[in-house]
């Protein structure tokens, strides 16, 4: 359905699930999704008849253009969840309350740990200030806002919020996204801690502290649309068991981790499409750092070995091929930038010794000079990252082990779905870093992409 203004002669269009032609006033105009239409009056999620910028009421215009009634973008939102963090802090304090230690044993404790009492209590002072700072900001536009801990973040704050914010650092942004399933509902981030939080996924820092500025840029459409891609999850065969485990809030220990995932094993014939979606990566390997306890002949003593990944792994429907290594990551475009990228990344240390070796088996005249071996060093680890709105892939396998029985073709590539036979032992299929489903012998994993899927995020000029 389209909407146009009734109050004024300034009108918006919007068909399917892009916005392809709006007419308003100077100051709302911008380019969205990477288009050149501008943006400005939208529907709300709670009220599709008001504009989400505005507020103005908006009536349908008929056209022969097939449109869509279910969009749903941009600011100003009625009502917006704010997702925080939890500190370092809160962690700690967490930890040994629950150990019956007194404040006084428990800054004993950080001490003999190296860490600060007073330093963790000055960023959870920081973070907590930062956040007041948004709603404080957000609820004096008129806009209803719940405050809920990551912990407590759920659906059901999915369900009722028309926009989600993220406050916190990347972390608390990734677990945000995960369970946002609809590509209509807008997610913010902003990094609460910008001395200590990289934030790469926030809004950029300085509106960490004028946060009425961007929502007045919101407001008045001076931004653009960035749909992030990302992976969705098919589940199928024998083994498995779909109940996630928070790795972030849990913090489990080997054999925690292990009873955790050991609760429920089922057989599924056809695939499960798991109801959560990665915008980094998914990571495949045996549980923790690929580590195995064993008991050795003192009953005291404990060692922890290595333990390959084994697996079989089929790229873009192609054959399947069994491999051994320390774990596969399959990453978006967001994510490329991330672990990915540090997996697959070149010093300018091993590239000259590659060109050396090419220098002496050619004879060519190749220049070894820092500046030569600079460049190429930079365009190779260039060519690893991709814009986050690519509809592709690229997986990595780590340290992969070939010999007579396994191979390993390509090490990494792109591609449009890759799917993963489990012939492991004790491992995990771990989403983003923070949430991990088990993921042995049997199980069959496909890992893709969907339009459906898209993350609706900002992209806010500093």
């Amino acid at each position: 359905m389209n909407y146009q203004f009734t109050q004024n002669k300034n009108a918006c269009n919007i068909v399917g699930s892009r916005i392809v032609n709006i007419r308003h006033s100077d100051s709302h105009s911008v380019p969205v999704g990477g288009g050149n239409a501008p943006i400005s009056c939208l529907p709300t999620a709670s009220k599709p008849e008001n504009c989400l910028l505005c507020g103005n009421s908006l009536r349908p215009v008929h056209t022969s253009i097939c449109v869509s009634s279910q969009q749903k973008a941009g600011f100003k939102p009625e009502k917006v969840a704010v997702v925080t963090k939890t500190t370092r802090y809160e962690f700690e304090l967490q930890r040994y309350r629950y150990a019956g230690l007194s404040e006084e044993d428990f800054k004993q404790l950080l001490a003999m740990k190296g860490s600060s009492y007073s330093g963790l209590l000055e960023r959870h002072n920081i973070h907590t200030n930062n956040v007041e700072h948004i709603v404080k900001s957000l609820r004096g536009e008129g806009i209803e806002v719940q405050v809920v801990k990551r912990g407590e973040y759920d659906e059901e704050v999915v369900r009722w919020a028309d926009a989600i914010i993220s406050a916190g650092g990347d972390g608390t942004m990734l677990l945000v996204a995960s369970k946002v399933l609809s590509k209509d509902k807008p997610v913010v981030g902003v990094n609460t801690d910008p001395e200590r939080s990289e934030g790469h996924l926030c809004l950029p820092v300085r509106y960490t502290h004028v946060f009425p500025e961007a929502l007045e840029k919101l407001c008045r459409g001076e931004f653009r649309w960035l749909w992030r891609q990302r992976i969705r999850l098919h589940l199928e065969g024998t083994g498995i068991n779909p109940t996630p485990v928070d790795l972030h809030e849990q913090q489990l220990s080997l054999e925690q981790h292990s009873q955790a995932h050991r609760t429920l094993h089922d057989s599924v014939s056809k695939p499960r499409l798991l109801p959560i979606r990665s915008l980094n990566e998914i990571f495949i390997g045996e549980s923790l750092s690929s580590r195995m306890k064993l008991n050795s002949f003192k009953p005291h003593v404990n060692l922890l070995l290595h333990r390959a990944s084994y697996y079989e792994i089929s790229v873009d429907d192609g054959p399947w091929e069994k491999q051994k290594s320390s774990g596969l990551s399959i990453c978006t475009g967001t994510g490329s930038k991330a672990w990915s990228y540090n997996i697959n990344k070149l010093v300018e240390q091993s590239v000259e010794e590659v060109l050396k070796i090419g220098k002496s088996q050619t004879g060519l005249d190749i220049p070894l000079n820092r500046d030569f071996i600079e460049k190429v060093t930079d365009e190779y680890n260039e060519s690893l990252v991709f814009s986050p709105d690519e509809r592709r892939l690229f997986y990595s396998i780590r340290e992969p082990i070939v010999n007579r029985v396994f191979s390993s073709s390509r090490q990494r590539g792109f591609a449009s779905k890759v799917s993963v036979r489990s012939r492991c032992w004790d491992a995990c299929m771990v989403v983003d870093g923070g949430t991990s489903f088990e993921f042995n012998d049997g199980a069959i994993a496909t890992l893709s992409m969907s339009e459906e899927d898209e993350l609706r995020t900002v992209d806010l000029e500093n």
